[in-house]
């Protein structure tokens, strides 16, 4: 029998035997009644991301990130050309399409750093022993060694480094990784990972062992997070390597529950306590980070801080758009509010209490981008964190693999031989020219708007698309008081940037 006979006798005998086994097997309706071709549904079904990303999707229409902002990512990152030609292929028409009305007379650009300063300093209001002006508005979300790759950490921490800002751990402690030169904001979640002692429980000296050797600029206290709000979390024991272990202060090889709340407060004067005692214990200053639900937390938690004086020094608003790695689909789709719509809320309570002058605040859930962060700045943040934006710079291509651990890139992956394929070191300039670009664009959007940083722009300059065809000002379509960012409000944010440390 010739050499081909043998081959076509090889491949009809593997056909059979798959053929057999889809017909008796039970576990699969559509094997058993298309047995071999009904395989290709499963192959066309896990490859169905790939074809929606490169075959089936328009330029502007892919969620989360679709084809054009991950393109404007990319390039910058490898510090390409990132303009697109022959005009926007968006539709203008579109309701909620966001427009910055352009001055007459733009400003002119008298600093030569590509960094935009915050105009506040964190622990400010509190006075506390490590007060400081964060160098950047933008800075990176809490992604944690574990949800991502050691490589994917490090090439982070080595980007924020070169970029001039900082790195929020997330909540699973401080690894070798984070110790790379860059600035760190330590976070301590429900688990206190990395603030445990050996039975789990808090411990406000396992705090300043975890920051004693780490270059941690501020502490943040989650509460909740935009992907999975009102929810614990689990590390399979399989993932609790040597090293994760080390980093959160938990056994080797030993499933790691993380509870849906915290267990060393359950009201506002409890969390405003547990905050004077990190901050008085570390001298940082110390924030908060949560998604927006109840509305009543805020005004009760503005209340009480206007009336002791005591509490958070900042406060991040995470929107449900948020969420670098993986959660239940009902809760990513429908818990939580979108940024846009939280924001206000949290705002409008501090300023009730006159406390928005005050306290800093940070905005996170998919505002990498110069308009979003312009939009967002104009409603009163001062500071956003980018968490997927900065996986998209180090190299994730959005395959939507998280949640298996086997992200092809090495990004969101503990498995050994596919994080191999991220070189940290190489990944960490394409974070910085990502960081510094956005920079750039900020500072050029509000120059060309006639403001010297993006929060003295005027919010009046950013309108919305209305169903109705009209353009509204942001403030109006999300409610906020406009008379919160007057001449006044801005003049008073333009001393503070002209401010000493």
């Amino acid at each position: 029998m010739t050499w081909w006979l043998w081959i076509i006798v090889v491949v009809a005998a593997s056909i059979l035997v798959v053929a057999i086994h889809d017909i008796t097997q039970k576990r699969h309706a559509i094997l058993r009644n298309f047995p071999v071709v009904g395989h290709l549904r499963y192959l066309l079904e896990s490859a169905g991301p790939e074809l929606r990303q490169y075959v089936v999707a328009d330029n502007d229409e892919e969620l989360p990130f679709n084809r054009d902002q991950r393109r404007w990512i990319y390039a910058s990152a490898k510090s390409q050309n990132p303009y697109f030609g022959f005009g926007t292929d968006n539709d203008l028409d579109a309701d909620g399409y966001v427009f910055l009305r352009h001055a007459a007379f733009p400003a002119v650009d008298t600093t030569p750093d590509d960094l935009i300063p915050s105009t506040k300093i964190l622990g400010g209001w509190r006075d506390r022993e490590h007060a400081f002006r964060p160098r950047s508005i933008i800075n990176t979300s809490a992604m944690s060694f574990g949800s991502l790759s050691g490589p994917a950490i490090e090439a982070i921490n080595r980007g924020v480094a070169l970029a001039g800002c900082m790195q929020n751990t997330g909540e699973g402690g401080i690894s070798v990784h984070h110790r790379k030169g860059g600035d760190l904001i330590f976070q301590i979640g429900t688990g206190y990972f990395g603030a445990r002692d050996a039975s789990g429980n808090f411990s406000l000296d396992k705090v300043i062992e975890s920051i004693g050797p780490a270059p941690v600029k501020a502490i943040e206290i989650k509460l909740s997070q935009g992907a999975k709000p009102g929810l614990g979390g689990v590390l399979p024991a399989a993932k609790v390597t040597d090293e994760i272990a080390t980093a959160r202060g938990v056994p080797v090889g030993v499933t790691v529950h993380s509870p849906s709340r915290h267990v060393e407060f359950d009201d506002v004067a409890g969390l405003v306590d547990f905050v004077e005692r990190v901050a008085g214990a570390t001298g940082l200053p110390v924030g908060i980070k949560s998604a927006i639900g109840e509305h009543r937390f805020w005004h009760d938690l503005a209340a009480h801080m206007a009336a002791t004086g005591r509490g958070p020094d900042f406060v991040t608003v995470d929107g449900s758009e948020g969420g670098s790695g993986a959660a239940p689909s009902t809760f990513a789709d429908h818990v939580a509010l979108p940024f846009r719509n939280a924001f206000p809320i949290v705002f409008r309570a501090f300023a009730d209490s006159d406390l928005h002058e005050k306290i800093a605040f940070i905005g996170s859930g998919r505002l990498g981008f110069a308009t979003d962060t312009v939009v967002a700045m104009s409603m009163g943040v001062d500071m956003i964190n980018v968490g997927r934006e900065a996986m998209l710079a180090i190299g994730c291509v959005q395959s939507q693999r998280c949640h298996t651990g086997r992200c092809p890139t090495g990004v969101a992956t503990q498995n050994r031989w596919l994080s191999r394929g991220l070189d940290p070191t190489d990944k960490a300039v394409r974070l910085g020219n990502y960081v510094t670009a956005l920079h750039r664009e900020l500072r050029s959007l509000s120059h060309a708007m006639g403001a010297t940083h993006p929060s003295l722009i005027d919010p009046a300059h950013v309108v919305f698309r209305s169903e109705m065809g009209v353009l509204v000002p942001a403030l109006d379509a999300l409610s906020i008081d406009a008379a919160l960012f007057d001449d006044a409000h801005r003049s008073r944010l333009g001393r503070m940037l002209a401010s000493a440390d």
